[in-house]
Formats: C-alpha cells, sequence, structure tokens
C-alpha cells in the first residue's frame, strides 16, 4: 500500500494518514523504500516501483 500511495503522489502526512501512522513513522518508511529502489526522488522511487511490477 505505501508504494501505491507513494506513487499516486500522496505526501508523509497523507501517508501516515492513509496507515495509521505517525507521520515520522511514514517518513521513515518512504525513506527506507526510497533506498531499497535505489531512488534518489519519490518521482524515481515510483517509477522503479513499476519497473519492477510492484504497481
Amino acid at each position: 500500500m505505501l508504494v501505491r500511495l507513494l506513487h499516486a503522489g500522496f505526501k508523509d502526512q497523507a501517508i501516515a494518514r492513509q496507515l495509521g501512522v505517525s507521520v515520522r513513522t511514514a517518513t521513515r518508511r518512504v525513506a527506507a523504500l526510497m533506498r531499497t529502489l535505489d531512488a534518489g526522488t519519490r518521482f524515481q522511487a515510483g517509477v522503479r516501483a513499476r519497473e519492477r511490477g510492484w504497481i
């Protein structure tokens, strides 16, 4: 679900609300996902997730 929210362009605060977690937790999860995808930007993370068939 995090990948879909990120791909949809949600900001960390909106992601946190959707997932029912704190903004800090959402920020950490997004950062971890970006490291996993070796992405420098949120947009690039979305593109790489799509390339891997995660979306």
